[in-house]
């Protein structure tokens, strides 16, 4: 999780929403306290009464929270339904749940495996069952997010969306599995509770695995297509020029105006280029004509320009040559 942390940190600065970002260092925290030896220190730091199972899982339950609307909102879905599951008041409703079950359970002394120790407990049930039904809810509206996104994803930029809807599915899975440990420790069919605790490290690692990569490698491509984008336009940059620079000896154009023209990016300069030399050629005043190669080159530069900009730059349209 720190990993996947480190990734966006690089891979999504700049981005507008930060829901992504929110939940990978919200949900790394939840399950560093978990952790052991974290958790000793921690517990014993507050008292030593297992207060920090309930911070660390109110921690996770608002990590899921940002998942699930960060997800909604990278892959546009955005239901009713989903609006519903993903929103303030039923993560409140699943909190203020989760923290009055927690007060009623007999906590005792700090222990790592609190459920095991105290699921037999009505309250300790509840409080499980709360907090893995919102994760479930919440994965389910990822899960459909997913499935849409792969619906209209080509190619390689289905992967990120493959990937967190089997994240999701697993972890709808690791909920119920969850929550049918829950019941079969609180009516004593230990029996049970032990058969089902055999998928539960699986699924554990697979939902965190999947959803890890799925939200990793979204900016990993976004990041690998602009650098691609980017060689490109360079390299039809730099065979536009000299078409360019014969362009505007006869025409001069508005770059030659602006010295702050050479200091823009290479797509504007690119655009800026094409636009002037589609000007010399249809301007009457001037005489200018493309060669064979050179039309090739500024018919590419042009289709590469109005593919649209991998950052969200504007599609643009050019002068037609008089024919």
């Amino acid at each position: 999780m720190w990993l996947l942390v480190a990734s966006l940190l690089i891979l999504r600065r700049g981005r507008a929403d930060r829901s992504i970002m929110y939940s990978a260092v919200t949900i790394a925290v939840a399950m560093t306290f978990n952790v052991d030896t974290t958790y000793r220190w921690a517990d014993a730091a507050l008292g030593g009464t297992n207060i920090v199972t309930l911070l660390a899982d109110l921690t996770l339950m608002v990590g899921v929270f940002f998942l699930g609307r960060g997800v909604a909102k990278a892959m546009q879905y955005q239901s009713r339904v989903a609006q519903i599951a993903l929103g303030l008041p039923v993560l409140a409703g699943a909190v203020v749940g989760a923290v009055t079950a927690f007060a009623f359970i007999d906590r005792g002394e700090t222990t790592t495996t609190f459920m095991l120790d105290l699921g037999a407990q009505p309250a300790a049930a509840t409080y499980s069952i709360i907090q893995f039904t919102y994760d479930g809810v919440v994965l389910t509206a990822m899960a459909a997010a997913a499935s849409r996104q792969i619906g209209r994803s080509r190619g390689a930029e289905r992967l990120p969306a493959v990937s967190v809807l089997v994240g999701s599915l697993t972890g709808v899975a690791l909920s119920l599995v969850v929550i049918a440990m829950d019941l079969a420790h609180i009516i004593g069919n230990l029996t049970l509770m032990d058969g089902l605790s055999a998928a539960y490290d699986p699924l554990f690692l697979a939902t965190f695995l999947f959803l890890c990569l799925g939200l990793g490698a979204q900016p990993a491509l976004r990041w690998a297509r602009a650098r691609s984008r980017g060689e490109k336009t360079r390299a039809l940059l730099a065979q536009v020029t000299p078409t360019w620079e014969r362009a505007i000896d006869v025409r001069p154009g508005l770059s030659q105006l602006e010295p702050s023209f050479h200091r823009e990016d290479d797509e504007t300069r690119l655009h800026r280029q094409i636009v002037e030399v589609r000007d010399a050629v249809i301007d009457p005043r001037v005489t200018f004509t493309l060669s064979d190669a050179e039309r090739v080159v500024v018919e590419s530069a042009e289709a590469h320009l109005m593919a649209g900009d991998a950052a969200g730059l504007p599609r643009v349209d050019f002068p037609k040559e008089v024919r």
